[in-house]
């Protein structure tokens, strides 16, 4: 019989949770994800921890303002694999629209969250969720 001490250390860790579609939702989403990570052992001030934090931020706020259908919540789910060095941030929302790039004003708040996404991450992309909706995921270097 196998043990648990038999399987060797756990290279792939992955969080999941609801969180209602609000600012305060999305907040929370950030400050978990923040801890989750400090567990799985990326501190909280490494570059690789502060990235993928701003990662959740940007597309769980992409979420409350652009994705938010009534009655609805958005989903984080972070997985960690060590062996191939990446933390992997997908955001799952009920609304059909994909997110796009867009050319904000100079002196406009909004507008650049893909953008700082694409900066930090190594890769980003949109994918089609069961149900309706979709996930947005980026992927961060973290070895």
């Amino acid at each position: 019989m196998r043990t648990a001490r038999d399987q060797g250390a756990l290279t792939v860790r992955v969080f999941a949770q609801r969180f209602s579609a609000t600012r305060q939702g999305a907040r929370l989403a950030r400050m978990l994800a923040g801890h989750r990570l400090h567990v799985w052992g990326v501190p909280y001030d490494s570059p690789q921890g502060q990235a993928v934090e701003l990662v959740v931020a940007e597309l769980t706020a992409n979420a409350v303002l652009h994705g938010h259908v009534p009655g609805r919540k958005f989903e984080l789910r972070l997985v960690r694999d060590r062996e191939a060095g990446t933390v992997r941030v997908e955001v799952s929302d009920a609304h059909p629209g994909r997110p796009e790039r867009v050319a904000a004003p100079p002196e406009g708040e909004g507008g650049r969250g893909l953008l700082l996404v694409e900066a930090v991450g190594s890769r980003w992309g949109v994918a089609p969720r069961r149900g309706p909706g979709k996930t947005v995921w980026a992927e961060v270097d973290c070895p």
